[in-house]
Formats: C-alpha cells, sequence, structure tokens
C-alpha cells in the first residue's frame, strides 16, 4: 500500500505481492490524475454504434450542407466497424442490426462510395437477406420517409396534436422517459409537417427494399394482442382522423410544441442533450420558421458538434457526454486509494461538481413532484431540465466520503432529500422519473425499440441505497427499508440482479452488492451468499470475468462472453469485496488478471461495456476500462490489510 504523505509500503496482501500490487495502483493513479481537465472534471469518450457518425452524415445532407473532409473521415470510422458479413452490429461482437446497418449503408452512398464496391454489396446483401429496409426500425424508417425513400404511411401516426392530451389520457408525455419525450415531440413536428430533404445529391436507396417502398403492405410487425388493436387505431388515425383536424388546432398544437422546445434547449447542451434530441430539435425549428443564424439554432449546432471526436484519420460522433458521470467515479476511486488523505485533485473535483448541482432549475419531473426541493447532478455538462438519480447518489457518495465533507453538507443534504423524494410506488429508483412505467405504452407503433419508459432498475436503487445507507438520516429509514424490499423482490433465482445501465448481471449484481454492504447487511446473508455463489461461477479460467451484450437477447447466458473485459472483472471484484470475499482465491485470481493485464496505467477493453437501451442501443465508456479497474485494486488492498 503506497501512503501518498508518507511514502511507506505495507506488507503483502495474501498472494498478490504488495509491491507488484502497489505499483500498479500508483500508475493507475497516475494516469487518471493526468487526464483531468485543468477545470477540476475528467471527460471520457462515450461512444456508440455507427448509427450516431451515420446520423450526422444524413443530418448534413438533409440540410443541404456539406463537410467534405469530416465526412470523409466519418466514413473511415463506417467502413472500419463493418463486419465482414456486411452489415453494422450495435455493439463490438454483436450480430448484424437492420436498422444501424441501413443507415450506415446510405451515409457511405451519401459520401460517395460506388454502391458496387465490395464492401458495400456486401453491406446490401446482408440487409435484403434480413428482409430489406422495410424492416428497420421506427426511427430509420422516419429517416427514410423525410428522405423520400418510402411513403409516410410507412411510420407511425404521431400527429403534434399529443402535445395537447390532458395528463389522465393513455398517452401523455410525462407518461415517458425524459429520452423519449425529447426525441419525440421535435420528431412529431418533423413528421406532422412531413419534412423532406434537400439531398441535393439526389441520393436514393431503392435498392434496399425487397419490395416497392410504395407497394410495401408490412411496415409493422404485430407484436402482441395489444399491439394488433393499436395498429388499427394507427391507421384509423390516420387515414381519418387526421384530414379532419382543424387547422386552427394544428397550428395551435405546433405552436404548444414549439414552447415545450424551446424552454428546454439547454443552451449549448442542447435539448435533451442527447444527440437524437438535439438533431431533431434543431431540425423542427427551422420547420417552425427559426433561421440558422437565430440564437436558439447556433447553439444547437454548437451542442451537436461539439460532441464529435474528430481524429487524425477517422472521426466518430458521440451520443452524448458523461463528464459528470466519470468525475463523480473517478473521485470514488481516488478517495479509496487515498482513504482520507487529502489531494488537490480531488479537491478540485468535488469543488468542479458542487457547481454542477442542479437546484432551482424546471425540471421536468417538477410537474410530478412539484412541492420537492431540486438536488441533484445531471450526467453531462448541462442538462438542467433532466438530473439523473445515478449520477446524483454517486457525486452526493463522494462528498460525503471527502475528509472535508463540512463543506458539502448543504449539497449532500438536497441531494438526498431529492432522492428520497423520487422514489416509486414499488421502492425502486428509476434514472431521471419516478413511476414511470406505463408498459402498455411499448406497445404503440412508435415504441418498437420497446424503450419509452424508465422504470425503477436495480442499478440505479442500488446506488440510492448506498447514499442514504451510509448518511443514515433517521427520516430516511422507510425510504431505505421499501428499496431494500425492491432489491430482494428484483433477485434473480441464479443469485444475479439485472443491469438496466451497464453489461449487465455483473454490473447489476456489483451494484447492489455495494449497497448491502453498505446498509450493514451480514455478509451471510442468504440473497449475498447467493449472488456471491452466482459471481465465483462465472469467473473465468483466466482469472477475468466479462459478459456480453448478447445476455440482454439471451438471459440464459448471464454472466458469460467470449473474452474477460477489465471493468467487468473490477465489478466483480467489488462485488466480492463488498461481500466480505477479499481473501477468496477468486478475489486474488481477479486481481492477478487485473496487474497482468495493464498497460500504461490503464486497461484496454474493446468491448461496449453498457446499454443505452437493452437490445436497441449500446454504449462504451472508455473510462471504465481506467478507474473501475483502479478502485477495485484499491478496495482489494485496503480490504486485506484491514482483516
Amino acid at each position: 500500500m503506497y501512503d501518498t504523505a508518507q511514502g511507506s509500503k505495507a506488507a503483502a496482501p495474501n498472494s498478490i505481492a504488495a509491491d507488484r500490487l502497489g505499483a500498479a495502483i500508483d500508475a493507475a493513479r497516475e494516469a487518471i490524475l493526468g487526464r483531468q481537465h485543468p477545470d477540476g472534471y475528467w471527460c471520457y469518450e462515450l461512444e456508440a454504434d455507427c448509427t450516431i457518425p451515420a446520423e450526422y452524415i444524413l443530418m448534413l445532407r438533409y440540410l443541404g450542407e456539406r463537410e467534405p473532409e469530416l465526412e470523409a473521415k466519418l466514413a473511415v470510422y463506417l467502413r472500419r466497424c463493418q463486419l465482414g458479413d456486411g452489415g453494422w452490429p450495435l455493439y463490438s461482437g454483436g450480430d448484424i442490426d437492420i436498422s444501424c446497418s441501413v443507415k450506415s449503408y446510405y451515409a457511405l452512398k451519401m459520401v460517395g462510395d460506388d454502391p458496387e464496391a465490395p464492401h458495400m454489396r456486401r453491406a446490401r446483401e446482408a440487409i435484403l437477406e434480413r428482409g430489406g429496409a422495410a424492416r428497420a426500425n421506427v426511427f430509420t424508417r422516419i429517416a427514410l420517409a423525410m428522405f423520400g425513400e418510402l411513403p409516410w404511411r410507412g411510420v407511425p401516426f404521431i400527429p403534434i396534436e399529443f402535445v395537447l392530451l390532458p395528463r389522465w389520457f393513455p398517452f401523455h408525455l410525462l407518461k415517458v422517459s425524459y429520452w423519449s419525450r425529447t426525441v419525440m415531440t421535435p420528431l412529431a413536428v418533423l413528421c406532422t409537417l412531413k419534412a423532406r430533404a434537400v439531398n441535393q445529391d439526389d441520393v436514393h436507396v431503392r435498392e434496399l427494399f425487397t419490395t416497392p417502398p410504395e407497394d410495401e403492405k408490412h411496415y409493422f410487425p404485430v407484436r402482441s394482442a395489444l399491439g394488433r388493436a393499436l395498429l388499427v387505431l394507427d391507421r384509423i388515425g390516420r387515414a381519418i382522423v387526421e384530414p379532419l383536424i382543424p387547422k386552427p388546432l394544428r397550428r395551435h398544437a405546433l405552436k404548444r410544441a414549439e414552447e415545450w422546445i424551446v424552454p428546454r434547449l439547454n443552451g449549448d447542451g442542447g435539448l435533451g442533450a442527447i444527440f437524437p434530441a438535439i438533431v431533431n430539435a434543431y431540425e423542427a425549428l427551422l420547420l417552425l420558421g427559426y433561421p440558422p443564424d437565430h440564437p436558439h439554432q447556433r447553439a444547437t449546432r454548437k451542442a451537436i458538434r461539439d460532441l464529435l471526436i474528430i481524429r487524425d484519420d477517422e472521426a466518430y460522433c458521440q451520443p452524448c457526454v458523461s463528464p459528470v458521470w466519470d468525475t463523480g467515479l473517478t473521485t470514488l476511486a481516488l478517495q479509496e486509494d487515498l482513504r482520507g488523505q487529502p489531494l488537490p485533485a480531488v479537491s478540485d473535483a468535488l469543488e468542479w461538481l458542487r457547481g454542477k448541482q442542479v437546484l432551482d432549475a424546471p425540471g421536468d419531473w417538477r410537474e410530478t413532484h412539484p412541492d420537492l426541493p431540486g438536488g441533484g447532478w445531471a450526467f453531462q455538462f448541462r442538462n438542467d431540465a433532466y438530473p439523473d438519480l445515478d449520477d446524483t447518489a454517486v457525486v452526493a457518495w463522494s462528498m460525503h466520503q471527502s475528509p472535508d465533507r463540512g463543506r458539502y453538507a448543504e449539497s449532500i443534504r438536497r441531494a438526498a432529500d431529492w432522492l428520497a423524494g423520487m422514489q416509486s410506488r414499488n421502492g425502486g429508483f428509476a434514472a431521471f422519473d419516478s413511476d414511470n412505467d406505463y408498459q402498455y405504452l411499448n406497445e404503440i407503433p412508435f415504441a418498437d425499440h420497446g424503450a419509452l419508459l424508465d422504470p425503477p432498475t436495480s442499478d440505479v436503487s442500488g446506488r440510492v441505497l448506498t447514499l442514504l445507507a451510509q448518511l443514515d438520516r433517521p427520516e430516511d429509514s422507510i425510504v431505505r427499508e421499501r428499496v431494500m424490499a425492491f432489491l430482494r423482490r428484483e433477485q434473480l433465482d441464479n443469485g444475479a440482479w439485472f443491469g438496466r445501465w451497464g453489461t449487465n448481471y455483473i454490473y447489476g449484481t456489483w451494484s447492489v452488492l455495494m449497497a448491502l454492504e453498505a446498509a450493514g447487511i451480514s455478509p451471510e446473508a442468504p440473497e449475498i451468499r447467493r449472488a456471491v455463489s452466482w459471481l465465483k461461477r462465472c469467473q473465468r479460467d483466466d482469472g477475468s470475468w466479462g459478459e456480453t451484450n448478447d445476455t440482454y437477447f439471451e438471459p440464459e447466458w448471464a454472466g458469460e462472453g467470449k473474452r474477460g473485459s477489465a471493468a467487468q472483472t473490477a465489478w466483480a471484484l467489488l462485488g466480492l469485496i463488498a461481500s466480505g470475499e477479499a481473501a477468496s482465491r477468486e478475489a486474488a485470481r481477479g486481481v492477478d488478471y487485473l496487474l497482468r493485464t495493464q498497460c500504461d496505467g490503464g486497461w484496454i477493453d474493446p468491448g461496449f461495456n453498457a446499454p443505452g437501451f437493452p437490445r436497441v442501443f449500446y454504449l462504451k465508456y472508455h473510462g471504465y476500462s481506467h478507474y473501475f479497474p483502479y478502485w477495485a485494486l484499491a478496495r482489494y488492498r485496503n480490504a486485506m490489510a484491514d482483516s
């Protein structure tokens, strides 16, 4: 163990040599400190599938713009990520996804790739083998409709008049997740006004349809009896209701949508601070009369541009940025290493975070909790309308662990009060809302992605419980009891917990085991023993843990994957240590794996490590392979020293 102040070394923990472990921790610390921004935060890259960079190219061509140098670099990225059998996956190692493949193919054709080039021919054949572009998801079909590639009847009927519906109606914006409402509202403007792309080069992709798009009869799959009924209503709405909508009512609805969008534009953070919503807002406001040089539009274009990662030879576009999340988790790792010793880097990070707390902004959550004072943190640099419960718990947790916690007492109190007030009726906590679990809405034609809602999850609930248990405030006792009961109900028969915001069961299980430790649950409790047994069974022969995103499709593969992962090994280690298993053979083997695979103070994980939306959209947090292994090694060293 390395003491920053004294420079002393502790005795060797178990079978892992202390000097080897200490050197790895020192190297990880130095690498992380070297990446801190002068303002105090950390912000690692956040990579998604090829849908986002493809959409960037399509956005430019929709607007009638060209950026040849940037487009060429985006095209290099798209070609590099193409699978050998022709299509594009949602995550590295995944199967072909037809929607991502259609957009990637169209984007490459837009920038001039010859449709008869080998890579384009392979892509086209892969798409056609899977039913063609008509089988793509709703968002892809809407984009194709805007370019005139398929008729508007091939997309769901989403009239802008939905913004006028009362809250008691079966559908209301507050009944869907934050990401859904920020994407849907401007998208409904585009669909209602039948937006048409400039497409100055007149590039089309009719070759991606197995049936001419105007003759296609089966754009909407039937997923259930309720889904079938809603499809009938969709057709009735388009054929009968829309022609009868009075023009004054439509103008009123468009104005109401504008009045919803504009206050949430979030400066140069953009609407919802996520790429699809920001782009939709920019294009919708153009149709509503906002010129490109309007201050709102200039700020929105900056928000889009700021998401680009541009290198010498290629470029891609991030779906959003993660500075608050990265900073909070990095701070927790440093605090574990330092064990209460002050470090200017941590103080700078906490001060930066304190200035980002959302206290009095008119966030959407106030619509359902009008009397609950603010106190959360957003995920991004700025997203005041949508603070995130997960980020809030992590940041307040790191502040509570500070040796200067008195300085942050008010921030911690406001955060804990806000979190406690956001508990759902079932005792759990969701990412952005409470009781956002109207499952029937996932059956509407627009929701073919199945990710319209924000229900409570085990991982977020575990993080909130971790904070509230550490604070141990009497006024939170019932809240803690209810979330504990929720987590016990959510445990699966195999002993694991589902991971909504990280891949997958290893992430969920770590999140809950840390919470149970904070809550003082005995390591001998049955739920902990079941989870520990499951984690041990999942360990790979090389000492690592690694789980594929395929488990979101095939739950029986929980905990399994083709290769080990530094981040997932760290999650498993943190879970085992929290369960009193630091001295176990499995923990030592996991630590040895991290020591063997460290490179220049960090770790290299090629895989995607989190879902944005399970089964639909996946992410690679580049920071996860840095601060999580560092945190796990420091926690292991400390646990062994304490024992």
